[in-house]
């Protein structure tokens, strides 16, 4: 490493703290923008009777999880503890982050903070990208173009489950029957398309969603997200607790382990 690269560290590591009071502002400005850009028309309302048709395994989750006249959530914010890695050899980091989900259009940010960097995951307007800074003031990672585009919409897909209303049918959402356990999830949006096998467990929740997603550049692997921990939450059944993995050579690694530690659906602002 280079003095000057070693003066820029030493300088981050001193900053950190009004780094990170920045970092913090920064995503409450932007989370305010995506829920001022979230659709706010007509309430609508979730009734049973949408779910004529529909794979048997999905109508029985739609029971589980929605009380019938459950007005459709508009978005949520969580907090959440847990785990990461940066890379699958590596040893797990403690991490907290902050998140912000909307459901029309899909939207979402997402920033996680470990002792070493600051990470930022995003969906907005049809675009996706990855920032990672070290010591939240060197960037290391800046991801975007299309396979970014198409994997943070993967991931709003996947953490439906928080929102769940956000997963009933519609113009361009479909649910494609598998077997009494699963069913195939598919969803347009910005022209792009992606698509997640939903697993539902014995008591009728969303246990699992698998997909191909890009490991890297020119690399789709297998890619798995676990949900477990159901609570009612205003009414609506929702996990806290999931994890991420990479599918490598059929052996499951997982990378991300959430925990979450507060959640609140249509919320009036960020935390």
């Amino acid at each position: 490493m280079t003095r000057n690269a070693l003066r820029l560290l030493a300088g981050a590591a001193l900053a950190l703290p009004i780094l990170g009071i920045f970092a913090a502002r920064r995503l409450r400005r932007d989370a305010r923008q995506l829920f001022a850009a979230a659709n706010d028309g007509p309430e609508r309302v979730y009734h049973e009777a949408q779910l004529a048709g529909l794979p048997l395994p999905v109508q029985r989750y739609f029971r589980q999880v929605l009380p019938d006249g459950q007005p459709y959530l508009r978005g949520l914010r969580l907090r959440h503890g847990g785990q990461f890695k940066t890379d699958l050899k590596k040893a797990w980091l403690p991490l907290q982050g902050e998140q912000y989900i909307t459901a029309d259009p899909p939207g979402f940010l997402w920033q996680g903070t470990t002792r070493w960097f600051v990470a930022r995951d995003e969906y907005v307007a049809g675009r996706g990208g990855l920032t990672v800074r070290l010591l939240g003031a060197v960037p290391i990672v800046r991801g975007q173009g299309s396979h970014y585009d198409k994997g943070e919409l993967l991931r709003w897909l996947a953490e439906g489950a928080w929102l769940p209303t956000a997963l009933l049918p519609g113009p361009h959402l479909a649910w494609t029957a598998v077997d009494d356990q699963a069913a195939r999830l598919t969803l347009t949006h910005a022209g792009q398309t992606v698509e997640c096998l939903m697993r539902f467990n014995e008591r009728n929740e969303l246990a699992a969603c698998e997909a191909l997603r890009y490991f890297s550049n020119t690399e789709l692997q297998p890619w798995e997200g676990r949900f477990s921990q159901y609570r009612r939450q205003q009414g609506v059944l929702v996990p806290f607790a999931a994890e991420a993995s990479w599918v490598i050579n059929g052996q499951r690694q997982p990378y991300a382990r959430f925990l979450v530690q507060a959640l609140e659906h249509d919320p009036a602002g960020p935390f």
